[in-house]
């Protein structure tokens, strides 16, 4: 089934403020990176494109993910303000371009990059973004991860063990999410969009069931003191990823029993499968239109 047959479809996605398209047309002199604290040490960066995670100490600085690679110089005045440290580490929770675009300024500054075996695979050669109708080319040398893992990594830093974990596909097939144990903070990229309806992005391998899975995965190690950094959207916690959980777990059986019953999207959007969720999920760039219809994609495939 090709995204190709819903124009309108490509249109809405293809605003999207993690699209190259829209930060080619952003001017990135206007955005302003600001810090807020998540725990002892660990703060959430925000600015355009995924949020960043940052653990500062007395051994310096590891940042979860970095954007876009014009607003490299106001990372790092960000960071900055928060340690004289240097950055040591860089962790890409997946491969998109608004979570790894400062890859290639980092590398060629010393900054040693890991990330799951697959985004390098996906980074080292062209990829195709269905939904975005995109061609995304290789990444150059120096962005790609230098350290890969399979199923996990730990760097000991800062009095911290931070711990990187694959998940099942999820957001792409090269997820991880970054554990920050001693200071009690998760990092889970985009397999948490915290208030708004996620991108599953079925062409690098997604999947909505392996979104709910991150979220069990979390939920399990998670207390009421937790503080969660989503891919987008605000610094989260537990009740907050519950609430996603259950916002997901309701309309994924919805469509997949629609689905079983042989109805069209057409008729899965008329239903409005979504409508008690919109209010308080529907707001983002995901439209629910578009969610359902991301949804029947991926479910349809699997029935």
């Amino acid at each position: 089934m090709s995204w190709r047959r819903g124009s309108a479809v490509v249109g809405t996605l293809a605003v999207l403020a993690a699209t190259p398209a829209a930060a080619a047309a952003q001017n990135f002199d206007t955005v302003q990176v600001r810090s807020v604290k998540a725990g002892e040490g660990v703060y959430m960066l925000t600015g355009l494109g995924g949020n960043i995670g940052v653990s500062v100490g007395g051994d310096g600085v590891i940042l979860v993910d970095d954007q876009y690679a014009p607003l490299t110089d106001k990372i790092r005045a960000a960071v900055a303000a928060i340690s004289s440290g240097p950055i040591r580490f860089v962790l890409n929770t997946h491969w998109h371009f608004d979570h790894t675009g400062g890859n290639e300024n980092l590398g060629k500054a010393g900054v040693l990059i890991m990330a799951h075996d697959n985004v390098r695979r996906r980074m080292s050669v062209g990829q195709f973004i269905e939904a975005l109708g995109r061609q995304e080319p290789p990444s150059p040398q120096a962005a790609l991860p230098v350290v890969t893992f399979t199923d996990a990594v730990t760097v000991y830093l800062n009095g911290d063990s931070i711990n990187a974990f694959h998940v099942a596909p999820a957001h792409t097939d090269g997820d991880a999410i970054v554990w920050f144990r001693r200071a009690n903070v998760v990092h889970m990229g985009d397999t948490f969009f915290n208030g708004r309806y996620p991108f599953v992005d079925l062409s690098s391998g997604g999947s909505v069931n392996g979104v709910i899975a991150a979220a069990d995965r979390v939920l399990a190690i998670a207390d009421g003191n937790t503080r969660i950094i989503p891919g987008h959207g605000p610094l989260g916690d537990r009740a907050a990823l519950l609430a996603y959980r259950t916002m997901l777990v309701t309309i994924r059986g919805r469509i997949n029993e629609a689905v079983a019953a042989g109805r069209t999207l057409a008729q899965v959007q008329a239903a409005k499968p979504t409508a008690e969720f919109d209010a308080a999920w529907g707001t983002g760039r995901i439209t629910p239109a578009l969610f359902v219809e991301l949804l029947y994609q991926d479910l349809s495939r699997r029935n």
